[in-house]
């Protein structure tokens, strides 16, 4: 059955908006943004934006900053006739379209974009130099997520750089337990008593571990841990998928889909004749990536733990 999204409540939607905006005051606070129009005097936001991106593209067209920054044709129209006059920006036709201006900055809008760029490092610099390597790292991570998730098709990404599949080794099961105490408990607000489990299961698996028929997988990206799973013996004919998670750091590249793939080629290598798992029905991307593997939800329970009220899941794979 598939499993489709729901528009969620309209009380609930508008405790999102609220939150988003509560995030945006805090986040134009911190950069400076509201600080009665001084930091990027004598332009506006919006024309510091615009003069920012012309700097730093190539073959940029009114239609591209439309678009990528969500401004009004008519606005931006009246703004880069301005910055025309002004000396700042030449707008010629493109050769390949003549209906197509495109935008370039001058020497002089190079000049005029020299003090406001050093205005906002001086507002940002310190805001990042007072935090470690590993929560910049989580920063770029929650921005990576934010583009993503709001910026659609016109977010275009990189090509994705690869990631590797190895077995586990000495102080992975540790890191796995500490990412998923982290991350449940940042994401979901789940307690304790889940980081409690996920210890268990991976004090288990040590003591038990079989390799003919058992395996834990840690997925690399750059040589750092950005995922990991266990496939762990339920019977002689059935598998037990477990413990899946991907560090939000990696989310998008594939992680999740590629650990179970590695988890089903395993099962049917060593002939298990069914994989099964238990999750939560908040996991949407761990589901999706369940699903799109070919299991089956077979059952689920309504249950109160982590200090959450969940309904529990179990989902099937026949092999």
């Amino acid at each position: 059955m598939a499993v489709k999204s729901a528009r969620p409540p309209r009380a609930a939607l508008m405790q999102q908006v609220e939150r988003m905006r509560q995030f945006n005051r805090f986040y134009t606070h911190k950069i400076g943004v509201l600080e009665d129009g001084k930091l990027y005097a004598p332009f506006s936001l919006a024309e510091t934006r615009v003069l920012y991106e012309l700097a730093h593209r190539d073959r940029v067209t009114a239609s591209d900053l439309v678009r990528d920054l969500g401004l009004d044709a008519g606005y931006l129209s009246r703004m880069l006739g301005r910055f025309t006059k002004q000396g700042i920006v030449t707008r010629q036709p493109a050769k390949d379209d003549a209906r197509q201006n495109l935008l370039q900055i001058t020497p002089k809008g190079r000049r005029t974009m020299a003090p406001l760029e050093a205005a906002s490092n001086r507002v940002l610099e310190p805001l990042l130099a007072r935090l470690s390597p590993a929560e910049r790292t989580r920063l770029g991570a929650a921005m990576d997520e934010i583009e993503s998730l709001l910026g659609g098709a016109a977010s275009a990404k990189p090509a994705k750089p690869e990631v590797i599949l190895r077995p586990h080794r000495p102080g992975d099961i540790g890191w796995m337990v500490q990412r998923h105490a982290e991350l449940y408990s940042e994401e979901y607000g789940w307690d304790g008593s889940f980081e409690a489990l996920a210890a268990e299961v991976g004090a288990q698996f040590l003591r038990d571990f079989d390799p003919t028929c058992e395996r834990a997988w840690i997925a690399e990206l750059n040589g750092e841990r950005v995922g990991s799973v266990f496939l762990i013996c339920k019977n002689k004919t059935v598998a037990k998928l477990r413990v899946l998670i991907v560090d939000p750091k990696a989310r998008g590249l594939g992680v999740g889909k590629a650990l179970v793939a590695e988890c089903i080629r395993f099962a049917r290598k060593v002939g298990y004749k069914k994989i099964t798992l238990w999750t939560n029905s908040v996991l949407a991307a761990a589901r999706g990536i369940y699903e799109k593997a070919g299991f089956k939800l077979v059952a689920s329970e309504k249950h109160r733990s982590f200090g959450k009220d969940l309904v529990g899941e179990t989902w099937d794979l026949k092999l």
